[in-house]
This record gives structure tokens, C-alpha cells and sequence, in this order.
């Protein structure tokens, strides 16, 4: 619920437009009580009276609506160019964007303080509502100036790759964060075993989508209280479909609440980059191989994508950690997960940008620097015997004779420098 929430336009906006009724009806309130005790002590160019009051209201309710249709068609043409350029995935970066939704929140805000007013100027002079108007007008204009500017920025591709990238960091951080329960790349077998040799119980999915979070902590304090061991059967971003097992009970007591476990378990239609770092290279992917369609041909993007792409595995292998067992405070085991390999980061990323590009000469040097820039920032031995497999796989994959002699040689030589790497 709370992730629908975030992804749409009209939250932010509701809190802005209650906001400014509130507002309107405070300071409607007080412009009478203000007028009638202190009428004679105001100066009288300060007062406004109801023909001049209602002339400004109207007039800046058709300016500020005209803004907020501008916006609308703004955001209408970076939403139709992500779709058709970038990628169908990339919609919700800019959807999901703060600015974006506070710009239309003020819009909301000034065009219902204004049209409220419009309708609640009564028989008397006022104050208070005009000139809060006029600076909630400037403030609208100044958002609005504002917002062309944001949009411009989000349509450039390079500033999408950027945000994307920085938005992968924080991702991965949190994903290996330190947390307050164990947590264990391996467990003693003997204990597994008999924990596997008590009674199971199944917890089915009841819905058809993306597991888009699921509350580790939740899970882990829940077993924890019914003396039992669960192992969840899927991860985050995977597809399931309805009564797929999601996960297993091991215990010796019948368990009476299993479906309570439901809630911390977050299954959506689609799929979401909170905690989806595979997603996240899926956007990068999906941007490199449309910019080398042939209908866009634009190889100087995927090369930015492949940058950006190696970046991130990268930063991920540094931190990587293939855990698989929790437990809780007392260092008894709760959970058992699945994880996913490096190597899927890798396949699905790198690989799936070569078999696309791998015609084009400078995306396939790309790839190469890319990996063997990769190896020498990277100091874990495992890791860097991962990137060489790959790297071989792709020097192998590539058909040399259909290069010339001088794309030869370029591959060549980045191919011998990655292998000085020890």
C-alpha cells in the first residue's frame, strides 16, 4: 500500500490542497476579526476591498491552472520519451521523482487557496488573502520556472544514467548495511539437517506478482517468537505466481498465525528499485541496447551505460556478501534465504549488452576496458577470477575477422593489458 502510495502523483498533491484549505479558512477567520477591531487603525493602502479582491483571485486562478496544465504536458512529453528512447522501466525514476510532485503539490496548494477565496470574499473589505495570494503566485511562477528546468535535466539521457547510478549506491548500501540480527554465509550441516527433518509447513503466495521487499527483521523476530526455522524460498525482484510455495515452516508445534507472515512480504504488480539491485542494471541494459538499435543508433550512450555498469558491480563486489543463513539476538538460527550470485549480476548485465553490441567495435572495447578497470579496483582474488572468466568468454565470443586491422589491434591491446592483472 505504501509503495502504491508513493508511486502516485496524487498524494502529495492532496496534502497540498488540504493544506491550503486549512489555510484559506484560517485566514479568512482571522481577516474578519483582524477588520472589525482594528478597522480604523489599518492603512487604508493596505486595505482591499471586494471588487479589487475578487479581480485577483480570478486572475490568478486561470494563471496558476495554466501552469498546472503546462506541467502536466511537460510531464506527459518526458514520460512518452523515457517509453520510446530510454526505457519502458525508467518511467518510475521520474515518476517517483520528490520535485516533481511537490511542483504540482504548490500548483494544487495556490489554485485552491485562490478559488476558495474566490468563493468565501464576502461584503467586506479584506487584508490577510490578497497579499498571501500575490506571494503564493510568486512562489507558484518560481516553481514553475523551476520545474522546466527539472524536466529539461531528466531528459537528458546522461543525467538519467547519472541519478540511476546514484541511486544504485544507496541501494546497495542499504542492501548490505550492518543490521541488528546475524547474519551467516555458512551453517553447520548437522543442524541443518535436523532442522529440515521436522515438521514443514508450506506458506503459498495468494497473489501473482513482484516480490518487491520483503521485512527481514519482521521474519526473523517472528520465528523467534514461535520457536521455529523459516527458509524463504524466493528473493527480491523474482516473478511469482499464485500458490507458488513462497516459503517453509520448520517446527515441531503447530503454527496458528502462518499467514501473519504475509505482511512482511510485499508483492506488487511490478517491479521496484528500493531493494531490486538487479533491477537497477536492467534500466542501464535496457538504455545500452535500445541506443544501439538501429533506429536510434546512438553507441556513445551504451558506452556511458557500460561505465556506469561496471561501476556499480564493481562498488557491489567490494561489499558482496553471499549470506544465507539470520538468526536472531541470541545467535540461533531463524531464517534461511536464497541469494543471488554475483555471476547473475554479471550474466545479466555485461553479457546481455554484448550479445547486442558485440558488432560494434567500440562497444566491445568498452566492455573489455570496463572489466579491466573492474580487476584492478576490485581486491578480492574470488571476485577478479569471476571478471576474467567473463572477460575470456567475451574475447572468445568475438568474431575477430570481422574487424580491421586497426579495430584489431585497439582490442588487442586492451585484451593483453587485462592480462598483466594479476
Amino acid at each position: 500500500m505504501l509503495l502504491n502510495i508513493r508511486d502516485s502523483f496524487w498524494f502529495v498533491p492532496t496534502l497540498y490542497s488540504i493544506a491550503s484549505l486549512i489555510l484559506v479558512i484560517s485566514f479568512h477567520i482571522v481577516d474578519e476579526l483582524v477588520l472589525s477591531d482594528i478597522s480604523d487603525k489599518v492603512p487604508k493602502n493596505l486595505v482591499i476591498n471586494e471588487q479589487i479582491a475578487k479581480g485577483i483571485y480570478s486572475s490568478l486562478v486561470t494563471a496558476i491552472l495554466t501552469m498546472t496544465t503546462i506541467s502536466f504536458s511537460v510531464i506527459m512529453v518526458v514520460l512518452s520519451t523515457y517509453s520510446s528512447q530510454f526505457s519502458p522501466r525508467t518511467l518510475q525514476d521520474f515518476m517517483q521523482s520528490r520535485m516533481t510532485h511537490h511542483v504540482l503539490g504548490v500548483f494544487c496548494f495556490g489554485f485552491i487557496f485562490a478559488l476558495v477565496n474566490l468563493m468565501l470574499v464576502g461584503q467586506h473589505d479584506t487584508i490577510i488573502g490578497p497579499l498571501l495570494m500575490i506571494i503564493i503566485s510568486i512562489l507558484c511562477l518560481a516553481f514553475f520556472i523551476f520545474f522546466i528546468h527539472h524536466a529539461a535535466k531528466w531528459l537528458q539521457v546522461s543525467s538519467l544514467i547519472g541519478i540511476i547510478h546514484t541511486d544504485s549506491k544507496k541501494v546497495i548500501e542499504h542492501a548490505y548495511s550492518e543490521q541488528k540480527f546475524g547474519e551467516f554465509e555458512k551453517w553447520d550441516e548437522r543442524e541443518l539437517n535436523q532442522i529440515t527433518s521436522q515438521k514443514r509447513f508450506i506458506l503459498r503466495a495468494d497473489t501473482t506478482g513482484y516480490i518487491q521487499k520483503i521485512e527481514w527483521m519482521h521474519l526473523v523476530n517472528w520465528a523467534k517468537s514461535h520457536r521455529c526455522v523459516i527458509e524463504l524460498n524466493e528473493h527480491i525482484g523474482n516473478y511469482v505466481m499464485e500458490d507458488l510455495p513462497l516459503l517453509s515452516i520448520y517446527s515441531v508445534e503447530q503454527q496458528h498465525d502462518i499467514n501473519k507472515i504475509r505482511e512482511f512480504i510485499v508483492i506488487g504488480a511490478e517491479r521496484t528499485d528500493l531493494e531490486d539491485i538487479e533491477f537497477i542494471l536492467q534500466k542501464l541494459v535496457e538504455i545500452a541496447v535500445k541506443a544501439l538499435s538501429p533506429s536510434i543508433n546512438d553507441p556513445d550512450t551504451a558506452i556511458n551505460c557500460i561505465n556506469r555498469i561496471g561501476s556499480i558491480l564493481n562498488h557491489l563486489g567490494k561489499v558482496y556478501k553471499d549470506i544465507r543463513y539470520l538468526t536472531d539476538n541470541r545467535n540461533d538460527l531463524r531464517l534461511i534465504k536464497s541469494t543471488k550470485q554475483f555471476d547473475e549480476y554479471f550474466y545479466k548485465s555485461i553479457l546481455k549488452v554484448f550479445y547486442y553490441g558485440k558488432q560494434d567495435v567500440f562497444v566491445c572495447y568498452s566492455l573489455l576496458e570496463v572489466l579491466y578497470k573492474m580487476a584492478l579496483a576490485n581486491p578480492k582474488p574470488a571476485i577478479r577470477r569471476k571478471i576474467k572468466v567473463y572477460h575470456h568468454y567475451i574475447s572468445e565470443s568475438i568474431n575477430w575477422n570481422e574487424f580491421d586491422q586497426l579495430d584489431h589491434e585497439h582490442l588487442q591491446a586492451i585484451y593483453n593489458r587485462f592480462e598483466e592483472v594479476e
